[in-house]
């Protein structure tokens, strides 16, 4: 058996985006993957199919505000099977089309679990693979509570949610965070009465504080009640539903909750169990995270790792990112990713982007900056869509040098890719307001914002 120069474990956006870029540079790849298709959590039960329910659940959420647009609709309904089987198809799609682009690359696909019993071997099933270099790429799952059993029925994590025959009567949603707003609004907007239950005081932790209360404001207004400040104690099944025992952060203090379904969203954690790692002498943290150097080694020489598997952004984009600079450091160029860069994107409706240092680190920090802001209230084309929820935030230094940018409106994920491009390349805010945005377009608001933070600011 011939020795691979890479076996990549993992055939999510990290480890394909690797696989197929190693093989670009000339290598002989392997990737295992277990699922049994390619594209890992993002693809299968996470970023696209939820995505594909969120369209398909504004389409019918838009019908309700026609009228004021001078049209009318009657009879609309949900055919929950049909949403159902167009996001199937979706994700059939685009796993083919990854297979594709694997034998296209040269790119050998290796099923099944893996493991590393020893350097430079990989095992799967009774099969021993040599490899001059192992990457590990093995993402993340949900994170459970202590004491709750997610069966996926009744009790679901983000894969049961994107999955239900039925608009359930009450969902609550455990964790106010980005897959927990996501999906919460999906099934909102399909009809269920939505309940966010949520530990801290705040939605949205890590986002932008003046930015998150403008997302709460707007998901409020669109059918989603909050429970901020509240710990989940304990769910009990009844012969009619769930009851969910709360406790108040802070204060002696039960609350109990009726439902008939509880989708538990409370982060992620990394996937490392069963691989070998801890006998191999390979370091984690506490957390599960492996831990790397700057150019994404282990401490075992030859085993490398990227991903949701250490540490940084949770997010497929990043994943690919280390993917790419970690194979080409591999041959010999010059691979850096700067997470300072990366862009978060939460697709509610406002959505909400990011990238950078929030307000509240500048503050903890005492770093010197100035704010723009623009409400998309004041924006023409914002006005003419009726989309007039949110602002567009910018934070610079004295210099001027974007610091951190933060968004929550329509369009968000795609506005925040001309901050996010002015950021990598040191493009001032007035560099960006001097720019000529189209008019009437959402992208004003990026530049009226920059104006702001300049003292300029023209329409507010």
């Amino acid at each position: 058996m011939s020795i691979y120069d890479l076996i990549v474990i993992g055939g999510g956006p990290g480890g394909y985006v690797a696989a197929i870029r190693a093989a670009q540079l000339g290598m002989k790849v392997a990737c295992v993957e277990g699922r049994g298709a390619l594209g890992g959590t993002c693809l299968n039960v996470g970023c696209i199919p939820s995505k594909a329910l969120l369209t398909s659940s504004a389409k019918y959420a838009e019908l309700a505000h026609l009228s004021s647009h001078g049209i009318a609709v009657e009879g609309a309904s949900v055919d929950l099977s049909a949403m159902m089987g167009r996001k199937d198809k979706i994700v059939g799609d685009l796993t083919k089309g990854i297979g594709f682009l694997f034998k296209k690359n040269g790119v050998e696909l290796i099923e099944g679990w893996a493991s590393i019993p020893a350097d430079g071997q990989v095992k799967v099933g009774d099969d021993v693979y040599e490899a001059k270099n192992i990457l590990i790429a093995t993402g993340s799952e949900p994170t459970p509570l202590n004491g709750i059993e997610i069966d996926e029925q009744d009790i679901l994590s983000s894969t049961g949610a994107i999955a239900l025959d039925a608009v359930p009567e009450h969902l609550v949603v455990v964790g106010a965070g980005v897959i927990g707003l996501e999906l919460g609004q999906v099934w909102a907007r399909l009809g269920a009465k939505v309940t966010v239950v949520e530990y801290l005081d705040r939605v949205l932790p890590g986002i932008d504080g003046e930015i998150a209360k403008l997302a709460q404001r707007a998901l409020s207004k669109r059918g989603l009640k909050f429970q901020l400040g509240r710990a989940l104690k304990t769910i009990d099944k009844t012969n009619t539903g769930l009851t969910l025992t709360l406790d108040r952060v802070g204060k002696d203090k039960e609350e109990v909750i009726e439902a008939d379904k509880v989708l538990i969203a409370v982060g992620r954690r990394p996937v490392t169990r069963g691989l070998g790692l801890e006998e191999l002498g390979i370091a984690l943290d506490p957390r599960g995270f492996v831990q790397v150097d700057g150019s994404f080694r282990t401490s075992v020489p030859g085993i490398y790792a990227i991903g949701d598997c250490i540490p940084g952004p949770m997010l497929a984009h990043k994943a690919e990112e280390d993917g790419v600079a970690c194979v080409e450091m591999l041959a010999g160029e010059a691979g850096h990713v700067d997470y300072n860069t990366v862009p978060g994107v939460v697709y509610t409706d406002p959505e909400v982007a990011s990238v950078g240092l929030t307000e509240e680190a500048l503050k903890e920090t005492e770093t010197e900056y100035s704010v723009g802001k623009f409400a998309f209230m004041a924006n023409s084309r914002a006005r003419s869509t009726g989309e007039t929820d949110g602002a567009v935030k910018v934070l610079a230094d004295p210099n001027g040098k974007i610091l951190g940018a933060h968004i929550c409106g329509a369009h968000g994920g795609d506005l925040i890719a001309e901050l996010v491009l002015a950021m990598t390349k040191g493009a001032t805010v007035a560099e960006v307001a001097a720019t000529c945005h189209a008019h009437p377009a959402i992208g004003e608001a990026v530049k009226e914002a920059c104006l702001d933070a300049l003292g300029r600011a023209i329409h507010a």
